[in-house]
């Protein structure tokens, strides 16, 4: 009964304290918290699904999406062809899943280049202060005053047409919001108790910056990325839809959409059924962004 009582007051002086009480740290507890969140389960499902599709097309289909066959024209959606055909009779399930590669691919350059640039920014910023810091965040308001789709589209035109430049273009705009979260992580890092004691014992500074500062503070830099990851793929299907990605017959996303908008009247599915696609895998990935932020961390 007393190593009882004792270990009840070690847990309540442990919560007191701020330090994280070991408990449902069993499979069990693993399975529990996915079975009490099946939309987290089918969103995480979604992403695999996409993540194969933009790397192993040939898993889900073995149909050509460059090539059509006439005499199947404008098929509805059924049996033969999932998504229907199009106006070449092309098969849009095949597009789309080997479109899924070139979006996929532009989409994790630009989470990159937001990471690395935003990040490293806002590192700095943070870590050095002073008139680093001044110079630093001035630049960053000026690119948060500028709306993301629209400094996309400045950026893209002076870059030039291509998935690889629409995906640069998307990474900048993304910069401002990364090394904003960066620099906030940083600043209350620095001011950590063990951070002093480092720099107390004279550790030099490239010691305390790679040893607890940047480990520290780059949690949240992640989240963010899960969350910009699906607000990328729409920045890249809207620039590919405005026709500053792949040129046809490149079957990227936001180019499917645009050359099935003219045939709306005959052919709903040529531009639902990509946009349904697209909406759903940025559905997921901000799901498992909000889990990622709060619900597992909370457990």
């Amino acid at each position: 009964m007393s190593q009882m009582v004792d270990e009840g007051v070690a847990a309540e002086a442990a919560v007191g304290l701020g330090v994280p009480v070991e408990k449902g740290r069993d499979g069990a507890g693993v399975v529990r918290f996915f079975l009490r969140r099946p939309g987290l389960v089918l969103s995480i499902v979604m992403v695999v699904l996409v993540v194969l599709a933009a790397f192993w097309p040939n898993l889900f289909t073995s149909r050509d999406p460059l090539t059509g066959v006439p005499a199947q024209r404008f098929q509805a959606p059924g049996g033969a062809h999932w998504f229907g055909t199009d106006e070449l009779g092309r098969d849009v399930f095949s597009r789309i899943v080997h479109g899924a590669a070139l979006s996929m691919k532009a989409t994790l350059i630009a989470v990159a280049v937001a990471i690395v640039v935003g990040g490293l920014l806002g590192l700095a910023a943070g870590f050095v202060g002073r008139w680093v810091d001044d110079v630093l965040m001035r630049a960053v308001d000026v690119l948060l005053s500028i709306p993301a789709l629209f400094l996309s589209l400045a950026l893209v035109t002076a870059l030039g047409y291509g998935t690889m430049k629409v995906a640069i273009a998307v990474g900048i705009a993304s910069v401002a919001t990364f090394a904003r979260v960066m620099r906030a992580e940083v600043l209350r890092v620095r001011q950590a108790t063990y951070v002093e004691a480092s720099r107390s014992c004279g550790t030099r500074w490239y010691g305390v910056l790679g040893r607890h500062v940047l480990p520290n503070a780059i949690g949240p830099v992640l989240v963010l990325a899960t969350l910009d990851f699906g607000t990328s793929i729409l920045a890249v299907s809207s620039l590919s839809f405005l026709g500053y990605g792949a040129p046809p017959p490149a079957p990227e996303w936001g180019t499917v959409i645009a050359a099935g908008r003219n045939y709306l009247a005959n052919a709903w599915w040529l531009t639902a059924l990509p946009g349904f696609v697209i909406a759903a895998t940025v559905l997921a990935t901000n799901r498992i962004a909000r889990a990622l932020d709060g619900e597992w961390t909370r457990r």
